[in-house]
């Protein structure tokens, strides 16, 4: 199936944080948008995940480790290993994928269709 990140409908996952959801066979894309000082607080899942920064900055803590991440900076996280974000004074967006499917996101509310944050309108 194709599709365009703009006709898929966000996913409020956690307060004002936002994903498109790609479900494959047997893992999970998203593209995440958290607003300006937005956070995902402390969670575990049994799903591994990697990311990447698109735009903006979040500071992230994967097990004992924290770091500042920017456009460009990736992560890794195996599965079980709790882990935390707080979005920069911008916000930020990042693309994950989690194997396998995040089929917990399945029952979590839609948020009101609007344009992605990523890219940009002028890069459309």
């Amino acid at each position: 199936m194709l599709r365009k990140l703009e006709d898929i409908q966000p996913t409020r996952i956690w307060n004002d944080v936002l994903a498109r959801v790609v479900h494959g066979e047997k893992l999970t894309l998203s593209v995440v948008e958290i607003p300006p000082g937005g956070v995902v607080p402390e969670h575990r899942h049994p799903n591994e995940q990697l990311g990447l920064c698109l735009q903006g900055s979040l500071t992230f803590r994967v097990g004992d480790d924290k770091r500042e991440l920017g456009p460009g900076g990736t992560w890794r996280i195996l599965a079980d290993v709790p882990h935390e974000v707080e979005a920069g004074p911008h916000g930020a967006v990042v693309v994950e994928a989690f194997s396998p499917i995040r089929d917990d996101w399945d029952g979590f509310e839609l948020a009101p269709h609007a344009p992605p944050r990523w890219p940009s309108p002028g890069d459309r």
